[in-house]
């Protein structure tokens, strides 16, 4: 008998048959087995167990020591469930085991030991729960988890690729992508279409915005000039079908998957992608792909280049791996969609960065090509610069001029036409062109803007324009300069004179064309260190302030010029004045200079000067000339070696470059630096100069006076040289002597 206490505190007496009788059919399977040493067979069961597992202890016993291991098929903690067994300890374990109707189920199995009195465990009870339903809602929910963790890390890979193709000029930019797309698939690359399929770690933003994209040739399937493929074993006969041109094409839009096993024409486009693909895989991974898949980076109008992925088949058939492609099991669907995606970003970034870059280099040369370079004017000291906004891809609307209308006569003008976009740049050169011709037939500026006014107004020039047009006249007595000037609507010029700054403000009017009044002619004299500016507003112009408010910036910011020089007056004021403009910038700078008080004291303005040359031969007397200034005003006593290298240096400009050529000079406290940029990109050579005709030595005289060397600049180059001091340049021609 057993006893129990009842609710009332009373001892309730069961009996063991009922007891017996209350255990065997319950809901919940249970079981009592032997001991371990004996093999734990199954001594009882209850309804449930039969019910359940559909065997009793007859069907059990026949399975041999420990028969209900048998019925499990899934236990990963089945060494540890064993050693808490053998040592008398209970067990308590989630496993997976088989139903009576044959399918699996996920059963809570908790086994106790029954002692016996002498202290032997002879015999466990254990009892059985289903939680299938729990498990499956677990595993649900770790692959809900697993599934929003990959989308996550999927849409980072994503957010990571599209900043690196925000900036295409960095040299890697494709090689970074393919960095993180290599946690997804064991290998890729990018092959751009230029000239050819290339394997790419970069871009380059200087070819066409589609691609070059020459085709490779294609020979029919039964040709002749077949690519034999010896290091293949076992490849097919025949041709296969050049699927990459297809895509290339845009015949397929892809992805596609690529055999590497297969034959193609050796100078068809999967034939050279099958070639390079084996070697670069190989030598990375070590391993033979046997294929891969091939996406197509698009662009707006045409297919820019290839994204290739290796997904790790080694040793498959390349047979079964295409039938896997097929039916979408070659990879997984994530995987191909970010790959989509980021091929699909990667054509548009690239397509979009060369066809700003295109747009610029357009609107570049076209402003360039209408800013004329200024002219060498004897007795003066001219210095211009232009320099359109960053924020505009278009060409601006501001212009100047320097003209030698006679011997002792110079025209200048500066102006602005409203608008950055083609139609200024139309107007602007409309206007460089009316104001030449009347410039060099007539002489007084009032009557000259008078013509232009007429002619303007008859041409009907959509855009509204201002401008300052002056005439310098040598006076031969005195050496001073007289200087007649008129302003259609725009900003004074400034005269600098002695630390004193004074605005040219007399002889104002209307803008251009609407002159209805004959224009003024105002009258000054320039003196032997005097300055002369003229400006734009995108020099002093700025959104937190007046126009008003910048000019007095201007005005005293020129009173603290201490330059003696026109490139240096202008290089202090755009330190000052122009780091970050809101507008483009014109300047021309005119300086008479002061033989005398030029060499008496050393000027602490910036040690550092440019100008803008044309590709022409006249260039190299304009470079020699603007050295000697800058040598004479900083004091560096190498001029005749700067001198030397400067004329090497613009004249290989001139020789083997094109465009315009940029020349800067800077003082670095131990010696003089000269760099010369180009638009042809080719390096510079020493040679020992050119067989049966003159020349070619200029590097080796730069070599002599100057240590050198080179960088990629743009779309071109730069050649810079830092020249030694005459002591050191003597000593290394001696010891040259002496080898």
């Amino acid at each position: 008998m057993t006893e129990t206490s009842g609710h009332n505190g009373a001892v309730a007496r069961v009996s063991d048959q009922l007891l017996s009788t209350a255990i065997g059919r319950a809901g919940v399977p249970m079981f009592i087995t032997g001991a371990w040493d004996e093999g734990m067979p199954v001594l009882w069961v209850n309804d449930a167990f039969v019910e359940t597992v559909g065997a009793g202890v007859g069907d059990l016993s026949v399975l041999g020591p420990n028969p209900l291991l048998s019925l499990v098929d899934e236990d990963p903690e089945r060494d540890t469930a064993q050693q808490d067994l053998l040592e008398g300890r209970p067990m308590l374990r989630i496993v997976s085991a088989r139903r009576r109707d044959g399918s699996t189920a996920w059963w809570q199995v908790s086994v106790n030991p029954l002692p016996s009195p002498d202290g032997v465990v002879r015999h466990w009870v254990g009892i059985t729960t289903d939680v299938s339903e729990y498990v499956d809602r677990q595993a649900a929910q770790l692959a809900s988890l697993e599934v929003e963790r990959r989308q996550r890390a999927d849409l980072d890979l994503i957010a990571q690729t599209t900043e690196l193709l925000g900036d295409l000029e960095y040299p890697y930019a494709l090689r970074d992508i393919v960095d993180l797309l290599r946690a997804l698939v064991p290998w890729a690359a990018f092959y751009l279409n230029d000239d050819g399929l290339v394997f790419a770690e970069g871009v380059d933003v200087a070819s066409p915005p589609s691609g070059r994209g020459r085709r490779h040739a294609r020979y029919i399937p039964d040709s002749d000039h077949l690519d034999p493929l010896g290091d293949v074993p076992g490849a097919p006969e025949g041709v296969t079908s050049d699927i990459v041109q297809d895509l290339l094409d845009g015949v397929l839009d892809g992805p596609v998957v690529l055999r590497l096993d297969a034959r193609y024409a050796p100078h068809s486009a999967s034939g050279w992608l099958r070639r390079d693909l084996v070697r670069r895989v190989v030598e990375e991974t070590g391993a033979v792909p046997g294929t891969v898949v091939v996406h197509a980076v698009a662009g707006r109008r045409r297919v820019l280049g290839l994204l290739v992925t290796w997904t790790g088949d080694e040793g498959l058939d390349a047979e079964a791996s295409v039938e896997a492609f097929e039916a979408g099991l070659h990879e997984p669907d994530h995987v191909r969609t970010v790959v989509e995606v980021v091929a699909r970003r990667a054509g548009t970034a690239i397509d979009n960065a060369r066809l700003y870059a295109r747009e610029h280099r357009l609107a570049e040369a076209l402003q360039r090509a209408m800013l004329p370079e200024q002219a060498d004017v004897t007795g003066l000291d001219v210095w211009t610069y232009y320099a359109p906004n960053a924020e505009h891809a278009q060409v601006g609307g501001d212009w100047y001029d320097v003209l030698q209308i006679a011997d002792g006569t110079v025209g200048l003008v500066i102006g602005d036409v409203v608008g950055h976009d083609v139609e200024a740049a139309a107007a602007m050169g409309q206007l460089r062109s009316v104001v030449r011709s009347y410039a060099y037939e007539l002489t007084t500026p009032g009557i000259v803007l008078d013509r232009v006014d007429q002619l303007v107004t008859g041409m009907r020039i959509p855009r509204s324009a201002s401008m300052v047009y002056a005439t310098l006249q040598h006076v031969a007595d005195d050496d001073s300069w007289a200087v007649e000037y008129t302003r259609a609507g725009h900003l004074p010029p400034l005269l600098l004179r002695d630390g004193e700054v004074r605005q040219l403000d007399a002889a104002g009017g209307s803008l251009v064309g609407f002159g209805a009044q004959p224009r003024l002619t105002g009258k000054e004299v320039l003196r032997s260190g005097d300055v002369l500016l003229f400006y734009t507003d995108g020099l002093i112009e700025r959104r937190d302030r007046s126009l008003k408010v910048g000019l007095e910036a201007l005005v005293e910011t020129s009173t603290r010029v201490t330059a003696r020089d026109a490139a240096g007056v202008g290089e202090e004021l755009l330190s000052r004045l122009a780091d970050a403009p809101e507008d483009d910038v014109a300047i021309v700078v005119v300086r008479v200079p002061d033989p005398v008080g030029d060499t008496q004291v050393q000027s602490p303005s910036p040690r550092s000067r440019r100008w803008l040359l044309p590709s022409e031969p006249a260039s190299i007397g304009r470079a020699r000339h603007a050295v000697l200034r800058t040598c004479q005003t900083w004091g560096v006593s190498e001029t005749a070696s700067a001198e030397l290298v400067v004329s090497e240096l613009v004249a290989n400009g001139v020789l083997h470059g094109w465009g315009n050529i940029a020349l800067r000079l800077f003082d670095t406290g131990d010696g003089l630096r000269i760099e010369v940029e180009d638009s042809n990109p080719a390096p510079p050579v020493t040679t020992d100069g050119h067989p049966n005709r003159l020349g070619g030595f200029g590097m080796q005289i730069v070599e002599r006076l100057a240590d050198w060397g080179w960088r990629p600049a743009g779309s071109g180059k730069l050649v810079w040289a830092k020249l030694r001091s005459t002591a050191a340049s003597e000593e290394l021609g001696a010891a040259r002597q002496t080898r």
